[in-house]
């Protein structure tokens, strides 16, 4: 059961289904829904690649924790869809366990994670070589995802429905 008082907080890897579960989760529970990623990006007035460019991961993460932040700190409980490496930086994994939010880690594998990115380009951290990048990304963040999660759905074989129903129970 979803507490009323509290956000639901989505992470996991890119290509999880973040933002697609959370915008659906947040329409089934008649929540807004906020995206860390989308927040920066407006903030920044440039998309993330660009940020990343421009100014490197270590201030991402630091946007990161600022975006996260002030969407905890919001009235209303919401859905909140977390970038992938959100966990990285210990200050956002405090954020994370405040107990602001209900944190639900979704969990694939990265052969799952990489054939949904496959046409997608604006990732800096897969250029090169997506299916080993995603593995290593994985096999480094799984520790921090399960330090910050109040529950994990594997989301391989689910569809987006099935995804906010086991989320929902």
């Amino acid at each position: 059961m979803i507490d009323p008082d509290r956000h639901v907080v989505l992470v996991g890897m890119m290509g999880a289904g973040k933002s697609t579960v959370g915008r659906a989760l947040a329409d089934r529970l008649g929540r807004d829904y906020a995206d860390t990623d989308e927040l920066i990006e407006i903030g920044a007035r440039c998309s993330v690649r660009e940020f990343f460019r421009e100014h490197g991961e270590t201030e991402f993460r630091n946007a990161e924790g600022v975006v996260l932040d002030a969407a905890l700190r919001t009235f209303a409980p919401g859905v909140i869809g977390c970038g992938g490496g959100i966990v990285v930086s210990e200050g956002n994994r405090a954020l994370l366990r405040n107990g602001r939010g209900v944190v639900v880690w979704l969990r694939a594998r990265p052969d799952t994670l990489a054939e949904r990115l496959r046409d997608v380009t604006d990732r800096p951290l897969l250029d090169g070589d997506p299916v080993g990048n995603l593995g290593r990304l994985a096999a480094t963040r799984e520790a921090w995802y399960a330090e910050v999660a109040d529950a994990a759905v594997d989301v391989d074989d689910l569809d987006v429905d099935e995804v906010v129903e086991a989320i929902l129970s």
